[in-house]
């Protein structure tokens, strides 16, 4: 029955029981507000989800409320007292009430039978409807009742994922043992040595409670929104500014003291802390510079616009605004420290994140959303997002994509197994395999040198000539091949997906010998999925896909503990260069220069070391500049 009907009906039912007793009107409103007030008073929900953007500090509409509440409770008092002084005049109704409450019981059936006959005509014609568009239904049922990119918040805390992994009472131990990262090493990063103050939980990052207190030294404006999604900025205030022009004075000396100096007084200061998380990385601190990329996250998030809903996939923070670049780099640091823990579920998610944000894939989350999904056991969600998501190319075509698809059926075909249910609309693990093979040969000879894979017939197999090169001389396509080894080697340790693999290789040499054309038929789809004759991944370094931690020389690794033991005093000193002083350095070029400087070079965010070096050289990327206007 429709909601309009239903409401006439109710509405002259009321009327009519109004007017053959208005005795009963005035007991009515009393107890409809007898409910409301118990309603305001204890019924009401004190929980605001937007509790989260603000640090527990004093809000004026929040004693506003409280006030209301006093007034209320006041007001119910008084009431009670009154009600008290009614309660003859109350008795003296009684007697009415039960000889009108027969004609309200039949009223009532009359209204019963009423709604009880609409609502089989509502049935009936509803059903009509269903049995004439059941055949459209299912013919437009294509798309998806959400987006593959939208995150599970619950997810994305990496503490939930460890609870799940090793148990609560395990998780709790280790982090009383451990402490909250300890040290004085807290105070240089921000922490406050006395004092508690209440800190306010977030999303992404579980913060700990000597942390100091959010700022409020940037924030985020909405800009636009355009096609359905709502487009954001971060904004820096005048005091951020000037730290990042401090931090910017620091970096031209490479004096570590000075972005030390930066965070005592800016504790919040995104490019500083991902300094000291890249200082503390080096030199194996590994819980100091999670904690550091932790406490960047926790301001940006902190800064979040009350519009900003990134987990529905419906908001865009593009990466080309200078303001909005650390958010990103330090999204995809925490990425990496989740990787590093085992909790690739909430790796994933931070993955859909970085993708959500940006489609234009600036951080190359894309390269590696298929190794998380696929360490999480996410393989249908991983090939309905091949499907689903929107790319110049299509995702089969890139190197990562081609074979984790293979990978992923291979497991979707052992759970259709054994659940008696095969999809047959699908292609098989080892035709998928087959086709990546036949698309990226370059892939097979890496692999078998990376994992590495030491059974004698895969070195029959390199000999053939189709997988006897280990470059395709595409830049594009030879960058990513690199990416995609060094990040997912360890997915072909298992021994199914080695057993594929070999299968499907065996394969393929026999249908080249069978059909010389078929490889220059592959070798023209690779030309037109990557036609650009110069690098357009270039900006992307193979190391930032790897599991290896950067070393240095021990002659070089014992001067750079001595500089950590300096900066362990208090935490008021931080040795720059090679000794205790602040002398600057000498220009950009190799000769005559210490190692350790051309180290602190290599932790700033905007400088990383080429992949084929060797020699030292210095690779600037452009997009982890800072921002010079703050």
């Amino acid at each position: 029955m429709s909601g309009r009907l239903l409401k006439k009906v109710l509405q002259e039912h009321e009327d009519s029981k109004l007017r053959n007793h208005p005795d009963e009107e005035l007991e009515i409103e009393e107890e409809d507000d007898d409910e409301h007030l118990g309603d305001s008073v204890g019924g009401r929900s004190s929980i605001n989800p937007f509790d989260l953007l603000n640090d527990g500090d004093e809000d004026p509409d929040s004693e506003k409320e409280t006030e209301i509440d006093d007034e209320s409770v006041v007001e119910k008092k008084d009431e009670d007292l009154h009600s008290a002084s009614k309660s003859k005049s109350k008795k003296k109704k009684k007697k009415k009430n039960k000889e009108t409450r027969s004609n309200v019981a039949k009223a009532e059936i009359d209204l019963d039978e009423t709604l009880e006959a609409l609502s089989l005509d509502d049935a009936k014609s509803k059903q009509g409807k269903t049995q004439g568009t059941k055949a459209l239904g299912e013919s437009s049922r294509k798309a998806p009742s959400r987006s593959v990119l939208e995150i599970d918040p619950k997810y994305l805390n990496l503490e939930n994922e460890l609870k799940r992994m090793y148990g609560s009472k395990v998780v709790r131990s280790l982090e009383s043992s451990s402490g909250p990262g300890g040290s004085s090493r807290q105070v240089r990063l921000g922490g406050r040595r006395g004092g508690v103050h209440h800190i306010t939980k977030t999303v992404l990052i579980s913060p700990m409670e000597n942390w100091a207190r959010w700022d409020r030294s940037f924030s985020m404006e909405f800009l636009e929104t355009k096609d359905g999604c709502n487009y954001f900025r971060y904004t820096h205030s005048s005091s951020y500014e000037q730290a990042q022009r401090a931090f910017q004075a620091a970096q031209a000396t490479h004096d570590l003291n000075g972005v030390a100096s930066v965070l005592r007084n800016n504790p919040y200061h995104i490019d500083s802390l991902i300094t000291m998380a890249d200082y503390f990385k080096f030199t194996g601190e590994h819980e100091m510079a999670a904690d550091a990329v932790g406490k960047c996250l926790y301001g940006l998030e902190r800064a979040w616009h009350p519009m900003f809903t990134p987990f529905q996939g419906n908001c865009r923070l593009k990466f080309s605004h200078e303001t909005n670049k650390p958010f990103f780099t330090t999204l995809f640091a925490h990425m990496r420290n989740m990787d590093r823990r085992g909790c690739h579920r909430s790796a994933l998610e931070v993955c859909k994140l970085l993708l959500s944000l940006d489609t234009d894939n600036p951080v190359g989350a894309l390269f590696c959303v298929d190794y998380f999904a696929l360490r999480a056991e996410e393989y249908a969600w991983l090939e309905e997002f091949a499907e689903e998501y929107q790319s110049d190319n299509s995702l089969w075509l890139f190197p990562n994509f081609s074979y984790s698809l293979a990978i992923a059926r291979v497991y979707l075909e052992k759970m259709e197994s054994e659940s008696a249910h095969v999809d047959t609309s699908k292609s098989s693990s080892l035709d998928l395999m087959m086709q990546a093979l036949k698309l990226h040969p370059t892939v097979l000879k890496k692999l078998v040198d990376k994992v590495p894979l030491k059974d004698q017939v895969w070195t029959k197999i390199l000999k053939h000539s189709y997988f006897r090169s280990e470059e395709s001389k595409n830049p594009s396509l030879d960058h990513l091949v690199k990416i995609y080894v060094e990040r997912n080697y360890l997915i072909w340790r298992l021994p199914d997906v080695q057993k594929l693999l070999r299968s499907a290789a065996d394969l393929v040499v026999k249908s080249l010998e069978e059909n010389k054309t078929e490889a220059e038929d592959f070798f023209r789809a690779r030309e037109e999925a990557f036609p650009a004759k110069n690098n357009e991944y270039s900006h992307l370094s193979t190391h930032d896909f790897s599991d290896s931690m950067p070393t240095l020389p021990p002659d070089n690794l014992q001067n750079f503990v001595a500089a950590d033991q300096r900066m362990g005093g208090g935490g008021e000193q931080v040795a720059a260069g090679g000794g205790g002083h602040h002398q600057a350095p000498p220009p950009r070029d190799l000769a005559n220069r210490s190692a350790l400087a051309v180290l602190f070079e290599s932790m700033l965010p905007w400088a990383r070391y080429g992949d084929g070096g060797g020699d030292g050289e210095i690779e600037h990327d452009a997009h982890h500049q800072p921002d010079n206007n703050g």
